[in-house]
């Protein structure tokens, strides 16, 4: 079990960096009353399960010691 928290873990620590930066590199900005507004149209569930990954594999990997 503490290996499937290893591998849930690293999983979920790649994806969330990956899924991170492409989803703040997705935003469109536009001028409004001469003010440049930036609106995100960015997809955040891959990031919010990647997230949920690495909290699973960190509470799998923490309770294989005891």
């Amino acid at each position: 079990m503490k290996i499937a928290g290893i591998v849930l873990l690293i999983l979920g620590a790649i994806g969330t960096v990956v899924f991170g930066i492409q989803a703040m590199q997705d935003s469109e900005s536009f001028s409004f009353l001469g003010m440049d507004i930036a609106v995100s149209t960015a997809n955040w569930t891959p990031v919010i399960i990647s997230v949920i990954l690495l909290v699973i594999g960190l509470v799998m990997t923490t309770r294989g010691k005891k």
